[in-house]
Parts: structure tokens; sequence; C-alpha cells
């Protein structure tokens, strides 16, 4: 199962007591204090994963909490810090706190502390002055951070696919990229976002196929506008439209209409417009429904066959330069 959200409360470790001692040494019995520091509490740390692909690690376990840190000892021996806790998470992953963002991890290896260990209480041995050398108190530990969160994951891609279901998002992205998506003949094959990549001698982009979107879409239908968050990074729409479709102008719009419900930024997102399944349409139907799109969109309208491959490098170099 995709799981790209995810509850979680979070505790860091208490920091260890100082602690209160006199050295009681041979020739010295009544030495001066060394009660050592405590130990500080181990903090609670996400860190960006590229090997991570959604949040299914907090789908079970939705507590975590680093270690204590251990109390301070005699001879002014500090106690042990308390163990970090580092939690993985995919790139794009969003950290929330009372629906306000606190973090967006997008880099490799990038560390943030969720929840800060507390700090170790200082031993009898800082407490010590001119007129009270044997001071017989110590400060406890300080208590770690805990937070309740919630973590959101939005796909990091350059290029978001979206159509209808049954338009031929996921076999286009098999043909463009390496990616092997599931491809069936029936509507919403597709349950979680796919990721593929275009590689050119010098660069490389992501793109993102989400679930097909039905009327509708916005209000909870079919799928749901759930997964269109994870094309909310894109610069570009990669808007895919079945050309053996009956009515491609309203198949057009269904589309359009649900982005802009879901976000006016999204709307707003260049957009390039591709006839899919060339091949079961006649060339004179195709010229007919290209020239329909371009005056609806004001736009160049591509059309490609993922079965014949008839479109698809003038589909990858258009997307190559577009980004």
């Amino acid at each position: 199962m995709f799981i790209d959200e995810a509850k979680i409360s979070v505790k860091a470790g208490k920091g260890g007591d100082g602690v209160v001692s006199f050295r009681r040494e041979r020739y010295e019995p009544k030495g001066g204090p060394d009660g050592g520091d405590g130990g500080d509490g181990g903090s609670v740390i996400i860190q960006a994963d590229r090997n991570l692909s959604d949040l299914s690690l907090f789908n079970r376990i939705k507590k975590f909490s680093a270690e204590n840190g251990q109390n301070g000892m005699t001879k002014k021996m500090k106690g042990k810090d308390g163990e970090d806790l580092v939690l993985k998470v995919p790139l794009g992953t969003q950290v929330f706190e009372e629906d306000i963002l606190v973090e967006d991890i997008l880099k490799h290896d990038q560390r943030i502390i969720l929840a800060e260990g507390g700090r170790g209480g200082w031993g009898n041995q800082h407490f010590a002055t001119s007129i009270k050398q044997a001071p017989k108190w110590s400060k406890q530990g300080l208590a770690g951070q805990a937070r309740l969160l919630r973590m959101e994951l939005k796909t990091i891609a350059d290029i978001g696919l979206v159509g209808l279901p049954n338009a031929g998002k996921s076999t286009l992205l098999s043909v463009l990229t390496s990616a092997r998506p599931k491809i069936a003949n029936y509507p919403f094959t597709t349950l979680a976002p796919n990721l593929g990549a275009i590689k050119a001698k010098d660069r490389t982009i992501i793109i993102a196929d989400i679930p097909g979107l039905i009327e509708g879409a916005s209000l909870g239908k079919g799928l749901g506008d759930k997964f269109l968050r994870h094309i909310e990074r894109t610069k570009t729409i990669l808007h895919i439209i079945d050309a053996s479709s009956d009515n491609i102008k309203q198949d057009y719009k269904i589309i359009r209409t649900e982005l802009a419900l879901f976000s006016r930024k999204l709307a707003k997102k260049r957009e390039i417009v591709v006839l899919n399944k060339s091949d079961i349409v006649s060339a004179e139907e195709i010229k007919k429904k290209q020239r329909l799109l371009s005056r609806l969109t004001k736009s160049n309208v591509i059309s490609v066959s993922s079965a014949t491959k008839e479109g698809i490098n003038d589909l990858s170099n258009l997307l190559l330069v577009s980004e």
C-alpha cells in the first residue's frame, strides 16, 4: 500500500541529572565536590533518503522516542549522552505542526531535528564558591521536546502526467522512460504515483504519473484528488487525452476544472497537450482533433502512439527542451 500521509508523536530524551558527590580519598577524607554532569538526552531527527518512495515506515508505528541521557557520576564524570533517533523519509516529505509547515525535505541526506533532547543537569562541582565550598545540591536534567506532527509526501518531479482514466498515461510513461508501472485495460490501474526519468547527455528530467481523474474528483469521486499534491512541485503539466474519445473537448475541460478546483497555482502551470493512441484513429481524424484542441488551448497539440512509438521521440525532445 502506498502511504503518503502519517501522523506521529515524537519525544526527545530527558537529560540526565547532575550528581551530588564529594571526594573521599585516603589522605583527603573531606575533599571538595566532584559530582559529574548528566548526559544530554537524544534528539529525534528525520533524514531524507532518495531510496525511499513513501511513508510506509510510519503506517504501524506512531510513537517515536529517543534515549534519555544517563545521570552524572562521581569523580566529575559526565553521564553518557542519549542516542539520537534517526527516522528516514523520502525526498519531498513535508512536516506540519497544527497545520503549519515546519520543514520541507528536498535534498538527499538532509537532516532536521524534530525534537531536541534535554540538556543534562550540572553536578555539584559547578556550585562551589569561596563561601560555600561544599554545595549539597545539583541540577536535574531538562525534559526532551515532545511534538505531535503530521507528514505529507509531495513527490519531486519536473513534469506531471494528468488525464482521465485509461487515457494511456502509464503506458506512455513506460515508453518515454524506464519506469514499469502496472498497465491494464480498466480504469484506475494506477493507484499510486509512478516516477520515470528521461535521460540526455547533460540532464535528466523526472516525470510523475498520478491516478486518473474523473469529473467530481475534487468532491471525492473516483480516487478523488488526493494525489494531485504529487504534481504540485512540477514545472510542467503533460495533459494526456485519448485520441479515440468521442468528446475530447469535454475530456480536456474536465481535467482543467479539477486542477483549478484543487489549486490555482497548479492550474496556471505550463501545459503540454498530447493526443495519445493515434494508431487507432485515422490521420484525418487526428488532424481534426488537433485543430480543435489547439483552438481551445491556444497552443500546439502533439499526437503520439505508445503502441507504435510514433511521435515519442518528438515528445521526448520537447520535454527535454521545455525543462
